[in-house]
């Protein structure tokens, strides 16, 4: 990755670069879908964050991560590998998201999931070795790529809200699915990232214009 998103020049620079690729996005991006930059920690610990925060309000996730957190200080793949169950039940995990923190641990351990590298690898062979670590879900795999790494090409087709703001700027009868999604999106790279930036930004826009309610 040559590319690295971690600056709000970079980021401008995205932005500008789809606006000459696509009349779609240079329409919406005028109208004020100009995303924030936004980063996460990289690393174990980035990683561990977005999976006790899934499907979480940001309150509840906010509160077992602080929790964990404290628990486990440093938190280190080794450590998570280290404790009972019962430890990590405690700040709130799910048995689900302990199997998944368990997993992850112990690919980190053994060298199958190298996060310290991941960066130097394309988009989508980051992706693939990420999704090959039982319950890193495609979703996951894509937000740590785009948050936590700055992968400008990351790209989270299967994200709803990303699919239902494709779906009112390019005039859809339907939310792609992720397949149809992928294809929408071939002309945007190497910027997926941040056309995924600026479709968050747009749903945020359109859904205050219905006047309903706006997904965290």
């Amino acid at each position: 990755m040559a590319i690295i998103l971690d600056s709000d020049r970079v980021l401008n620079e995205g932005v500008r670069a789809l606006k000459r690729k696509d009349p779609v996005m240079k329409r919406i991006i005028t109208e004020g879908a100009t995303p924030p930059l936004r980063k996460r920690d990289p690393g174990f610990e980035g990683l561990a964050g977005i999976i006790v925060s899934q499907q979480l309000s940001v309150a509840s996730a906010g509160a077992i991560w602080a929790r964990f957190k404290t628990r486990f200080d440093p938190l280190t793949p080794e450590a998570v590998l280290a404790a009972a169950d019962d430890e990590l039940r405690g700040p709130g995990l799910s048995a689900p998201k302990i199997r998944t923190l368990k997993a992850i641990s112990a690919a980190v351990v053994e060298g199958a999931l190298p996060l310290e590298t991941l960066h130097e690898l394309p988009a989508d062979e980051a992706h693939a070795t990420m999704t090959a670590v039982k319950g890193i879900g495609p979703w996951t795999a894509d937000i740590y790529l785009l948050f936590c790494l700055g992968h400008p090409d990351a790209f989270p087709a299967g994200d709803l809200a990303l699919q239902e703001a494709a779906r009112i700027a390019y005039g859809l009868e339907a939310r792609p699915n992720v397949k149809e999604f992928a294809v929408l999106a071939e002309g945007w790279r190497p910027w997926r990232g941040v056309a995924s930036k600026v479709l968050w930004a747009y749903y945020r826009i359109a859904k205050a214009r219905e006047g309903a309610p706006i997904a965290s």
